[in-house]
This record gives structure tokens, C-alpha cells and sequence, in this order.
């Protein structure tokens, strides 16, 4: 007799349940041996459908298998071409810029034809993959000389060909920057009623506000927070909200943090004319201003960091955290000046005035490292880096030879790798600086480069004698007279210096004190 538990086997149910299982073995070991045939495909685009900016460098595709990096890199396209390099962790291709992309492009990321890393002849490519993502607008904003444009915040988008007034007729605006989305812009203006009599009592009322720009923006693709990956719904332009009012001090210069959340101004007791120094304001709406140390303050910048600041005190430069409580960071001593920050805040661009009248450009790292490239008897008015931080764009001035003291303005360039690399016995003002343009014999010239660095705009102002009046609205130059036009004009710039002086700058419309949105 058969025992109970053999008895069960010779169930039919049973007999069905056991093929069955020995068929799923077999299908098993046959998949295991013949491998995931399953096609490759890109998981994940990191920049799909966003909006980038300057600061953007880097985008990450996400494959669904180990991929074969030759065949991914020889046949990802990217449409405009956006030269950069590659790299991998695991399944995670880096794709990074050279260069930031220019602004006002849609580009398309394809890849076809690739193959996963066990494909041993039997795979078939990977599934054919699309991706989309653009640059923003290529746009500035300037002050209006003309018309009814006249004292009034203006920005142009070119890539829309759009123009929008910004300010009232009611505010003059003397200053301004933007915030790092292109969003917003802050600026410092007085009301058109406050310039009756006089230049002086109209400027010593300046106030802070806030306007918008109506662009449509978006932050960051890297973001932190995935809610704001998407585009937002733009604010109308010309939403105008006073941030710091002139009633009990008198506020001067500005600047805004690099992170758009800190603001520092200069101001000066109405009733204690002895108490100037620097304030901190935070972005936020309804926050109070406090009082950054004691001490009178000079020409200063915020540094990339948004942390800290340059501020010339004495016979130097000083580096001060943004932070009251905090001791100072370092003082150097030999500088009159800074003029600007590389954006990752490596290197910056100062002044030292010599004791024989001349006065130098000195390249500073954040390594310690202080290097003269340039020299020159004239005057150094404006320096900026570009993206890439292999070159610098000037605005200088160069003494003309004669008994009537006059300086010739132009537009300069210096290779930073040559300058930088160069050895100490060369004479930093033979051989460095490539003059790009020859401007009108005026000092009150602003220069902007475009955040993707393709483009510097400057202006061309043109004043006369005649008394402040209300119809002057405000507009005076550094020596204190009346603007009566500017025009603006765009420089395109190409990366090779020595092809740059055959490039002619454009007239483009009436404006005053030009500069990019981020």
C-alpha cells in the first residue's frame, strides 16, 4: 500500500501544478541563458522642457541599463551644437558646457543608435530618444532719455522684439539692478516732483523699489525643490512696490547679492550727517533695514558668495562678512578698488592708484595670488569676466599727449591665460590688452556683457549746459551735466581676440546706463 503523502502526487491537480512548474524552470533557465533582451532607454532628462540660464552648466541623462559610453558619446547630438564635455557614474550621464548656451535658443538633445554595455552583438540600439530645453530671452533693461521714456525703466527683450516701459511717468530712476531670475528689477529713483530746484536736493531723496519685469521665468533646473521645475505664471510688468523709503536717512549706492535675497545701501542720517554707513536689507516684503557695523563706508560690491563684501576703507580693500557679529576676513592693503567678481567668485579684477600716477589692473585669487596685467597712465573704469574667465572686457581710458589734459575712452580685452600665465619681468602694459573699440572723449560710459558673454552694450551720451530744470528729469552725468540724449550700441564679441577689431558695434535705440538681465 502506498503511504498518505505519495498518495497526493497522484492527485491530478497536482500533476498539472508540477508541469506547469517544470515548464516556468525551463522558461527561466532559457531567459538566464539568453540574456535581457529588453532595449535601452533614457529614463530621465534632466533639462526636459526647462528654461536655463547662465548659471545652468551641466544636464544628466538617465539610462534604464549600464550603457556603452563609446556608443552613447558617439551618437548624443545636441541641435544647435552646445560643445561641453562627458562623464558617468553608473547609469548617470554629466553632459557639461564649455560655455554657457546662448540665450534666446531652443535646443534639442537627441541620441540613437546607442547600446547597452552587455550587448554582445544581440541587442538592439537604444530607444530612440527626443529631449527639449531652451535659453532664456535675450533682453536688457535701460533708462529712457526721450519723450515720454524720459527718467523711466525700460526693458527690451530681443528675442521677442518687445519693448516695455516699466516705471510711472511720477519716478526718475537713477539706478538699478536685476535680480538673478530676470523677474524682477531693483532700483533707486526720486519722485519727477522733487527735482524743482536744483540737481542736489532732487538726488538726496532717492528711495528703493521693486518692479517686474513680466518676463517668464524659471529658476534653476538643479533646483532643490521639485515645484519649481516648472515655468511660473509671470507677474504683469510694471508692478512697482517701495522697499526703502528716504525719510529719515538719505540713501546712496546700492547692490544687490548675487542670490537676489540681500541688499545693502549707503545711507546718511538727516540729523546726524557724521553717522554714514552701510545698511542690510533683506528681499523679503515689509523686513527693516539694520545698520552693517559703524564705520563710514566707501565703493564696495557684495561677493559671489552672498556672504560677504569688498569695501574700501583707508588705504585698501577690505573683506567683511555680511554678518555684524562676524570678525573681518582680510584686508588688502595695496588696492584702491574693486570692479567686479568672476562668478564663481575665484578671481576678481582691482585697482591699484601708483605713486607715480599710473594706475594698475591686478588680477586677485581666492589662493592669494596677485598679479598685475595691465598699467596704464590713463584711467580704469570698468571690468567684467567673461563666463568662461579666460578673458577680461575693459573700459579704459588713455591719456591723451598734449598740454590740455583729455582722455580717450575705448574698449579693451585681455587674454587672462596669457596675462596671468605670463612671466614677472613682462612689462604688464606692453602686449596684454587688445583694444576692441575707440569711444566719444566722455567718462560717463556704462558697459554691460551679457551673462552668455556674446555681446557687450554700451552707451554714447551726449549733454549740454543748460540749468537743471523739471524737464531735465533727473538725467545728469558724473560731472553734474544735464543728459540731454545717449544712444545705445551692441558690440558682438567672438572668443578669438584677434578677429574681434574687425566686428563693428550697432546702433540700436535711445537709452542711458544699459545692462543685461541675468
Amino acid at each position: 500500500m502506498p503511504n498518505s503523502s505519495s498518495a497526493k502526487f497522484l492527485q491530478p491537480l497536482d500533476r498539472v501544478a508540477l508541469i506547469i512548474i517544470v515548464i516556468l524552470a525551463l522558461l527561466t533557465g532559457i531567459l538566464l541563458w539568453s540574456g535581457d533582451r529588453t532595449t535601452a532607454k533614457v529614463k530621465n532628462f534632466s533639462w526636459e522642457n526647462q528654461q536655463i540660464g547662465a548659471e545652468d552648466t551641466a544636464f544628466i541623462l538617465t539610462f534604464s541599463r549600464p550603457m556603452d559610453h563609446a556608443s552613447v558619446e558617439a551618437n548624443l547630438r545636441l541641435e544647435p551644437s552646445l560643445p561641453g564635455r562627458i562623464s558617468w557614474a553608473g547609469r548617470r550621464m554629466a553632459y557639461t558646457l564649455n560655455a554657457p548656451a546662448p540665450y534666446g535658443e531652443i535646443y534639442q538633445v537627441q541620441l540613437q543608435g546607442a547600446h547597452d554595455y552587455f550587448k554582445g552583438g544581440k541587442h538592439a540600439p537604444n530607444q530612440p530618444f527626443v529631449g527639449h530645453f531652451r535659453s532664456r530671452d535675450r533682453a536688457f533693461a535701460y533708462i529712457g532719455v526721450e519723450g515720454e521714456e524720459r527718467g523711466r525703466l525700460i526693458i527690451y527683450n530681443f528675442t521677442q522684439q518687445q519693448k516695455q516701459i516699466l516705471t510711472p511717468p511720477t519716478l526718475t530712476v537713477m539706478d538699478f539692478k536685476a535680480y538673478p531670475e530676470g523677474d524682477r528689477i531693483l532700483f533707486s529713483a526720486i519722485e519727477s516732483t522733487a527735482s524743482k530746484p536744483t540737481q542736489v536736493s532732487s538726488q538726496l531723496r532717492q528711495q528703493l523699489y521693486t518692479v517686474t519685469t513680466g518676463l517668464r521665468t524659471q529658476p534653476s533646473p538643479n533646483s532643490a525643490d521639485p515645484a519649481a521645475k516648472s515655468l511660473t505664471a509671470p507677474v504683469p510688468p510694471g508692478k512697482v512696490n517701495l522697499l526703502l523709503d528716504s525719510r529719515d536717512y538719505q540713501n546712496l549706492k546700492f547692490d544687490l547679492s548675487p542670490d537676489g535675497q540681500t541688499i545693502l545701501v549707503q545711507r546718511v542720517n538727516w540729523q546726524k550727517p557724521g553717522d554714514a554707513r552701510l545698511w542690510k536689507l533683506s528681499s523679503a516684503a515689509g523686513t527693516q533695514p539694520i545698520p552693517l557695523g559703524d564705520s563710514t563706508s566707501g565703493n564696495f560690491l557684495i561677493a559671489p558668495d552672498s556672504k560677504s563684501l569688498v569695501i574700501a576703507q583707508g588705504q585698501g580693500v577690505a573683506l567683511l562678512p555680511l554678518d555684524p557679529a562676524s570678525k573681518p576676513l582680510d584686508f588688502l592693503p595695496k588696492f584702491g578698488t574693486v570692479l567686479s567678481f568672476a562668478r564663481d567668485g575665484t578671481q576678481a579684477a582691482m585697482v591699484k592708484f601708483n605713486t607715480d600716477y599710473t594706475r594698475s589692473l591686478f588680477i586677485v585669487t581666492n589662493q592669494g595670488v596677485q598679479k598685475e596685467i595691465f598699467r596704464t597712465t590713463g584711467s580704469i573704469l570698468n571690468a567684467q569676466f567673461s563666463p568662461s574667465n579666460q578673458t577680461l572686457y575693459c573700459l579704459l581710458t588713455e591719456l591723451i599727449p598734449g598740454a590740455e589734459y583729455q582722455e580717450q575712452p575705448y574698449l579693451g580685452a585681455i587674454n587672462l591665460k596669457a596675462a596671468i600665465g605670463g612671466t614677472s619681468s613682462q612689462n604688464p602694459s606692453q602686449g596684454t590688452m587688445k583694444p576692441l573699440l575707440l569711444l566719444p572723449q566722455q567718462r560717463d560710459i556704462q558697459m554691460s556683457l551679457s551673462p552668455d558673454g556674446l555681446a557687450l552694450l554700451f552707451d554714447q551720451t551726449s549733454t549740454d549746459n543748460k540749468p537743471t530744470t523739471t524737464t531735465s528729469q533727473g538725467l545728469w552725468n558724473d560731472e553734474g551735466k544735464t543728459i540731454a540724449t545717449s544712444k545705445l550700441w551692441l558690440l558682438p564679441l567672438v572668443t578669438d581676440l584677434t578677429a574681434q577689431s574687425k566686428i563693428q558695434a550697432e546702433e540700436l535705440l535711445p537709452g542711458l546706463r544699459p545692462r543685461w538681465l541675468p
